[in-house]
């Protein structure tokens, strides 16, 4: 699917990831914050937790994340 899918889906609360990621076991959410959050508007992150990679350095963890344009231009978009 097209990036407007990745985010209406996103947006529906579903998790999306592109086939073409290097790392297998990353995705992309939407945060919408509440009463009890930092942050005031929501956010795209990314999740690199079960990332599956050769490299043991590779980083691993929750940070936000934001659309190169290649990720925007592409249809290789799945919800996982």
């Amino acid at each position: 699917m097209d990036f407007g899918k990745a985010i209406k889906a996103l947006k529906e609360g579903k998790r999306v990831a592109r086939r073409g990621w290097n790392g297998k076991g990353i995705y992309i959410e939407l945060q919408r914050p509440d009463a009890h959050s930092k942050m005031t508007l929501p956010y795209i992150y990314i999740v690199t937790n079960s990332l599956v990679s050769d490299n043991p350095d590779a980083p691993r963890g929750v940070v936000p994340w934001l659309a190169s344009q290649t990720d925007i231009l592409c249809e290789d978009w799945v919800i996982v």
